[in-house]
């Protein structure tokens, strides 16, 4: 099937896949490995970038230093100057439609402005700030791309293009809400550097082989996060008022059995309202519905949107039907009678699903089933004819839209994963009509495991932390390793949401261009009242000691009524300052300094 798809000339373009980067003094110089005569420079007095030509020469410090790059993501202008983003690592993790995939293992930030820049006291403060969250984000997960051919694109749509569009360069073939670094690759674009332009795409690329009588299939799990909306657990809820819900993931399966390729699409999201979760230092911060007159807007913007990429919808509303989540799932239902062309369908996982009993998803699964095989999947032959389509999707949502605290998400999608992969073996003739994936124990532990690592890995991308409960999905069942597993998770996700995460939405802020950085803009590190001072250390600084002093005073009690009445004074002030600093949980907390909610 691989080289009858790329007889069919997908992914004609191809990039360059190594580079020889020069450091001169005032330029950096990027070359192709594989033909030195092809790259350009950047400019490292203004950040202006040429295209290469004979007349480079060495700088004025002399000989360079040359390294070995991979890639150049794209680049980024600060208040001191221009920097680039280059893929230092990467590691091949499989093919998509027949050709190599990779996923970056390392990249950094390199500086192209070293000339003296005059900024007051408070810009270098800024850049100071700027330069953590480059270094954040460094750092950030799952980012895939392929030099052949583009893999923002799901199979079906591709498929659909019009003929020659594969000749185009790879950063024009793309969905561009699925490209992480759009915003960086602008000065690229501009310059018309297409060879070197490298889309890349943060989510899950999973992969794994199935024997099936032995007739082998390729199963692949492709996960596409859309960056219109991008954020961290707790920073990012809901929708904004043009309609794009906060983290929002397209996931494909991909099934490749001998000359025939199929796909099936599912996608989830935050609730599309607008509502928002402010981290007060609690472990469940309050929901809040925020009222605005566009409310009813924003919910129809999203899902205009939706038929309009997928076709017909059903929606599916996991959250509890209890307290905030309750009020929450409410709202939205309410608001899903405006849209009588999207069905909808609440089902409370925790209740029918909760300890384990997975198999009462099959309640859910009744009460879709007709629309749900109606939607059927995309299907082509070896000659690349169009055999079948997916005519909607499922778009399904808990409260935390791509986590998979109690299975919520994962346990559903990777169901209605495994009864469209049941249809398109039977159909291809790889079982029989009244065998399943579920009858073959091997095979069904792989389709298992690939959707337990597509959780995993979106869940460290969104939270910071691995998924919760990995172990019930895989095995139906906790096991003690699992459970200590996850209370580390747990604590750590706490920590993560009340004391890093404002960084990490800042840094995401930045790469997606929903912050521009500018001279003539205020300063993000202009004092706005008490939410801007850092009260932790002194904070718990403060608590730890009225607790240690309260436990030696209370050991010493019983000695004389001075120091029982001393220790129930310092019992009694410790619990105040524990209710002062819970009181003052949001200024406490780390907040994003670079944009607001919505």
């Amino acid at each position: 099937m691989e080289a009858e798809i790329e007889s069919n000339s997908y992914g004609s373009f191809k990039l360059w896949s190594e580079l020889e980067l020069e450091e001169f003094a005032d330029k950096l110089v990027f070359k192709s490995v594989e033909s030195p005569d092809q790259g350009f420079c950047i400019n490292r007095f203004d950040g202006n970038i040429d295209k290469l030509d004979n007349d480079i020469g060495e700088g004025p410090s002399g000989s360079p230093k040359v390294s070995t790059v991979y890639g150049v993501a794209g680049t980024i202008r600060l208040l001191a100057g221009t920097y680039v983003m280059v893929i230092t690592s990467r590691k091949e993790v499989g093919n998509y439609l027949g050709f190599p995939v990779f996923l970056v293992t390392s990249m950094k930030f390199i500086s192209c402005n070293e000339a003296s820049r005059n900024l007051t006291n408070q810009e270098k403060r800024d850049e100071d700030y700027f330069m953590t969250l480059l270094k954040t984000i460094e750092s950030t997960p799952g980012l895939y791309y392929s030099y052949r051919t583009d893999i923002t694109l799901n199979l079906q749509r591709r498929c659909k293009l019009a003929k020659g569009w594969e000749s185009k360069p790879i950063w024009k073939q793309g969905d561009p809400r699925f490209v992480w670094n759009r915003n960086l690759l602008e000065e690229l674009i501009e310059n018309k550097l297409d060879e070197f332009i490298i889309p890349l795409l943060q989510g899950s690329f999973q992969t794994g082989e199935l024997k099936l009588k032995d007739s082998p299939a390729i199963i692949k799990i492709v996960s596409r996060r859309c960056t219109r909306r991008l954020g961290t657990r707790m920073w990012r809820r809901g929708a904004n008022l043009e309609g794009d819900a906060a983290n929002f993931i397209e996931t494909e399966q991909l099934l490749e059995f001998k000359d025939r390729i199929s796909s099936f699409l599912q996608v989830r999201g935050s609730i599309p309202l607008l509502w928002e979760q402010i981290v007060d230092l609690s472990y469940k911060p309050h929901l809040q519905l925020i009222n605005h007159e566009n409310t009813s807007m924003v919910a129809e913007r999203h899902f205009n949107d939706l038929l309009k990429c997928y076709g017909g919808c059903i929606v599916v509303d996991l959250t509890d039907k209890h307290g905030d989540e309750g009020m929450l799932s409410t709202a939205y239902e309410e608001e899903m009678q405006k849209h009588p062309n999207v069905r909808y369908v609440s089902f409370d996982f925790h209740q029918s699903c909760g300890h384990g009993n997975f198999d009462n998803i099959q309640l859910l699964y009744d009460k879709i089933s007709e629309d749900f095989e109606k939607q059927g999947y995309f299907l082509l032959d070896s000659e690349g004819k169009i055999l079948a389509e997916q005519e909607g999707v499922v778009r399904s949502n808990c409260i935390d839209c791509l986590d998979r605290t109690n299975v919520t998400q994962v346990g559903v999608h990777s169901y209605l994963a495994q009864k469209s992969l049941n249809s398109q073996l039977q159909r291809i003739g790889a079982i029989s009509s009244t065998e399943s994936i579920s009858m073959f124990s091997e095979d069904f532990e792989v389709f298992k495991t690939l959707w337990v690592e597509h959780g995993d890995e979106i869940s460290l991308e969104y939270s910071g932390t691995h998924a919760l409960k990995r172990d019930l999905v895989r095995y139906g069942k906790q096991t003690l390793s699992g459970i200590i597993k996850d209370g580390i998770s747990a604590l750590s996700r706490y920590y993560l949401n009340n004391f890093q995460d404002g960084v990490r939405q800042d840094a995401i802020d930045l790469i997606c261009g929903h912050y521009t950085v500018s001279r003539i803009r205020p300063s993000p590190l202009q004092p706005k009242a008490i939410d801007t001072l850092s009260y932790l250390p002194i904070a718990s600084a403060l608590v730890i000691g009225g607790l240690a002093v309260t436990s030696i005073t209370l050991n010493q009690a019983g000695r004389n009524a001075q120091q029982y009445l001393s220790s129930v004074v310092c019992a009694g002030l410790t619990a105040g300052l524990m209710a002062v600093v819970k009181a003052n949980g949001r200024q406490i907390c780390s907040r994003p300094r670079l944009c607001g909610l919505f």
